[in-house]
């Protein structure tokens, strides 16, 4: 890059930091990543994946429906560059996908290039948070700029979307204790039960129906009555 390359791309990041920083949750969060990465790459379309608890993929934004049946058909056959990047923490880059033999099913799916960055925040494989995923509809569209780019990107991505689901569950951590809370307060005064009493009603219908213990007491709360 040249310095005045180098100084707008300084300045494009810091905004995409702010944005990501000023974003209310993860949806909006990932949102501000794919349109960034249209911005800021050679590329026609960006997608974004997260890594879930039952080690799946899970599509969390696309620019494009062609990127949607993309991930779709990869998650659907457990095989794939976006799969291969969110196991091994890897990036994946084809430069021509009607060459590349590895995955024959994704030759006809209109894209030619793939670069797919995991997002990852330590140094192990069960800290991957997911897989940014940038894509061209020509061959070899990428230069070596874009990809440097891209993976600058991936990091801010990956702090963004750690700190945002982090964020969201303790949000509903809060929201289920006040549930709880609440529940607890309606078994004390129709029982005359303390608080230790009332919580483990609450406990005991929850293991008994396998129901959350929030949903329990939620539906204590709109109903004034606890699960069958």
């Amino acid at each position: 890059m040249t310095e005045p390359d180098l100084a707008t791309s300084a300045d494009t990041f810091a905004r995409l930091a702010i944005e990501l920083h000023d974003a209310p949750g993860v949806e909006e969060t990932i949102e501000a990543v794919v349109q960034f990465a249209l911005q800021a790459l050679s590329c026609t379309y960006a997608g974004v994946a997260l890594h879930t608890r039952g080690s799946r993929a899970e599509i969390a934004a696309v620019t494009d429906p062609v990127v949607t049946q993309y991930y779709e058909l990869q998650i659907a056959t457990d095989s794939g560059p976006l799969i291969t990047a969110l196991r091994e923490r890897s990036t994946v880059l084809i430069r021509d996908t009607s060459t590349d033999d590895r995955w024959p099913d994704l030759v006809n799916t209109g894209i030619r290039t793939v670069l797919d960055v995991p997002l990852a925040t330590r140094d192990t494989t069960r800290h991957t948070v997911g897989v940014l995923g940038v894509y061209s509809d020509q061959p070899d569209a990428f230069t070596t700029d874009d990809e440097a780019i891209a993976h600058i990107l991936a990091r801010h991505a990956s702090v963004a979307v750690a700190s945002a689901r982090h964020e969201e569950t303790m949000a509903q951590a809060v929201d289920a204790r006040k549930l709880v809370g609440q529940a607890m307060g309606i078994l004390m005064e129709r029982f005359d039960v303390d608080g230790d009493r009332a919580f483990a009603i609450l406990k005991r219908y929850s293991q008994d129906t396998n129901t959350k213990l929030r949903d329990v007491a939620q539906q204590l709360i709109d109903t004034r009555k606890l699960p069958h």
